[in-house]
């Protein structure tokens, strides 16, 4: 193989420059507005596969936001890599909290900031100019298939009835994923497991149109107070979350199993003082590691209602909503899940209000074998690259559509992530180490390579 580092030297603007102008298209899945963004990502991704030297590449249309497939096929009696990434990313807000604006690309200190730097437009576009970089120098040893969909941030939808469609376009033999990170820049790891996902918004209503709190505070439940008390009831004080049956179909995992997990680095009082955090918090008798890898976890992620302008204004508002997420382990079926927190939940509220509870999206947890040839091969990728071996670690984080993948297309899934728990993700100032980027496009090309050495 020819040196991929002089490759990526001699062509670091161009890189960039074909990056950026990806990063610059506002693919906010979320927001319909962004609808006709998401067909400029997807031509744009077809555009990118084309020129890294793609047989052919395509949008296809789904229920939802379109896909970009593209595929190079150079023997079907070689193995079949098809690539996943996704060109859809997470709202902006709060828009105040970005030094620079989201959807223009900057660099600083060494790290591309942007919405979609790392998450998933930086880490997914490493594989097409890795792709394009063995096309080039005639070193592909195998095939390549790409999947770029534009749901991924809204649960993928779609994804999987079209991947039904397309079974025999899809046919690989592993799919290789880089939307996971890294323990540290120095320490290299695989993501074996992701948590699952159930993802609910609550609507409470009290009396039919907002009332004046002078006149009838005391008098009539208010829809705030009694969404925050509900909520509250939905964890003990030993951490754990009080929806009856949540619990049931729970993986444990084994005190070996548990041991080698704890073998990862990580330090306490560094993880704090990243957060500017007084303690951690989570369930009673596991580690904070354990608590966001291998148990559920309950959050509200957005509540709202009345009145939250400049100023005041005394009013017991009619509505008050909550968006609220659980991530699941393995064994816990997110549609399960579903039914019995909506129950739960409805059940719990009292006569003063009504209570309304939609489920939005969700996914089953994944847990990716060690022992397979794919997953060997990224290990060995890795310590190439990294000269260690990787440390195989659960992530707490969900992609919903890997579980489906290996439902659908019955194909095991290896995640090769290169972001950092720095690089905040789905948050204001979202960045991507330059390092860290070239660094995956020169470690990828020896996953082709070693998994084909092997596969045979």
């Amino acid at each position: 193989m020819n040196n991929i580092e002089q490759y990526l030297e001699e062509n670091k603007q161009p890189i960039l420059d074909e990056l950026f102008g990806l990063i610059r298209i506002p693919s906010i899945s979320s927001i319909s507005l962004h609808k006709p963004d998401m067909y400029r990502a997807a031509e744009y991704w077809k555009e990118i596969l084309l020129k890294a030297g793609a047989d052919r590449a395509d949008i296809y249309e789904t229920a939802g936001n379109p896909v970009t497939y593209g595929e190079k096929i150079i023997d079907p009696a070689k193995p079949t890599v098809l690539v996943y990434g996704h060109m859809d990313v997470m709202p902006v807000e709060p828009l105040e909290l970005w030094k620079t604006a989201p959807f223009d690309p900057q660099i600083r200190d060494g790290k591309i900031y942007a919405r979609g730097a790392d998450d998933d437009k930086g880490q997914s576009f490493m594989h097409a100019k890795a792709f394009e970089y063995m096309v080039a120098n005639d070193c592909l040893p195998c095939n390549v298939k790409f999947m770029i969909e534009g749901e991924e941030e809204i649960g993928s939808p779609n994804l999987g009835k079209w991947c039904q469609q397309n079974k025999e376009m899809l046919k690989a033999d592993v799919i290789l994923v880089s939307d996971t990170s890294l323990l540290a820049a120095d320490i290299p790891s695989i993501t074996t497991g992701l948590r699952g996902l159930a993802y609910w918004q609550v609507e409470v209503t009290g009396p039919n149109r907002d009332l004046h709190s002078g006149l009838y505070g005391g008098g009539v439940a208010n829809p705030i107070n009694v969404l925050a008390k509900m909520i509250a009831q939905m964890t003990d004080d030993e951490g754990r979350i009080t929806v009856p049956g949540f619990y049931d179909d729970v993986m444990d995992v084994s005190p070996e199993e548990r041991e080698l997990l704890g073998r990862a680095p990580f330090n306490l009082e560094n993880y704090k003082q990243a957060l500017d955090l007084g303690d951690v918090a989570g369930e009673a008798g596991y580690t904070t590691g354990e608590r966001t890898g291998i148990r559920p976890s309950f959050d509200v992620c957005g509540i709202w209602g009345g009145y939250t302008g400049e100023g005041a204004k005394t009013v017991i508002p009619s509505k008050a909503f909550a968006k609220i997420s659980s991530r699941l382990v393995p064994n816990q079926n997110h549609e399960k899940i579903a039914v019995l927190f909506k129950e739960h939940f409805e059940a719990i509220a009292p006569k003063t209000v009504k209570v309304e509870v939609t489920s939005l999206h969700g996914g089953q947890a994944y847990v990716c074998p060690i022992d397979i040839p794919a997953y060997q091969a990224a290990e060995k990728a890795y310590t190439d690259t990294f000269g260690k071996r990787p440390v195989p670690i659960r992530s707490g984080g969900s992609i919903p559509i890997i579980s489906t993948f290996e439902q659908v297309l019955g194909i095991k899934t290896v995640l090769m992530g290169f972001g950092l728990e720095s690089d905040a993700i789905h948050s204001p100032n979202e960045n991507y180490p330059l390092e860290q980027f070239f660094k995956g496009i020169a470690t990828i090309p020896k996953f082709y390579q070693h998994f084909v050495e092997l596969s045979k």
